[in-house]
């Protein structure tokens, strides 16, 4: 699968990216991640990607054509009608992000992630550009490089081949209808007084 992120701050992925099993996986070749930067689709002296909102307010939107030509950049020719490649803008005002809609985003080929900075991004992208919004909370964030890197970790994860063990996407939190997992406990069967339940240690937890 190939995640595409586009995005002002491609530095701010140097991080996230190059740890745990999403990096395993990204250099095993199981997943490819893209980090795209707005600004190579910009042509003012300036690389401008954001401007001041029509009515006045506050702070200002990410511009509508550099967003229009990264996505037509990166997929020539892709149509809306195609399942496999969507685009996804990271938006307060988008559906919330949950382990379902990770595993509907794990059936795609590609994603292409958008991630919002400022007040916002121009309304058009929305409506004529983004297949989905996606708002991973009721919280305010500087911008969706945060909500990119846990959709890519929640969606990776549901991969073949990322996991050592398949069964751990089966039998974790949220894998059966949004169900939290159960308790689990570890050696030692005490410490500083606190014990595992003895169903745990009798061999009749099944």
């Amino acid at each position: 699968m190939v995640f595409h992120i586009v995005t002002i701050f491609p530095e701010y992925f140097r991080g996230p990216f190059e740890h745990g099993v999403v990096a395993k996986a990204n250099e095993s070749g199981i997943l490819n991640i893209r980090i795209h930067d707005l600004r190579t689709w910009t042509f003012d002296r300036h690389r401008t990607v954001d401007d001041r909102p029509f009515g006045g307010g506050e702070g200002m939107l990410l511009k509508a054509e550099p967003l229009f030509l990264a996505v037509e950049s990166i997929w020539p020719g892709r149509t809306a009608a195609d399942p496999a490649k969507r685009v996804v803008l990271l938006s307060a005002a988008g559906r919330k992000f949950s382990q379902s809609i990770a595993r509907e985003f794990s059936e795609c080929a590609e994603l292409l992630l958008i991630c919002g900075r400022y007040e916002g991004v121009d309304e058009r992208v929305a409506e004529h550009l983004a297949d989905d919004e996606i708002s991973i909370g009721d919280y305010v964030l500087s911008g969706g490089e945060l909500a990119a890197a846990v959709i890519v970790d929640s969606v990776a994860r549901l991969l073949p081949g990322v996991l050592g063990n398949e069964d751990s996407t089966v039998n974790e939190s949220f894998s059966d209808a949004d169900r939290l997992d159960c308790p689990q406990y570890t050696r030692p069967a005490e410490f500083r007084g606190w014990k595992v339940p003895d169903v745990l240690l009798s061999g009749n937890h099944a």
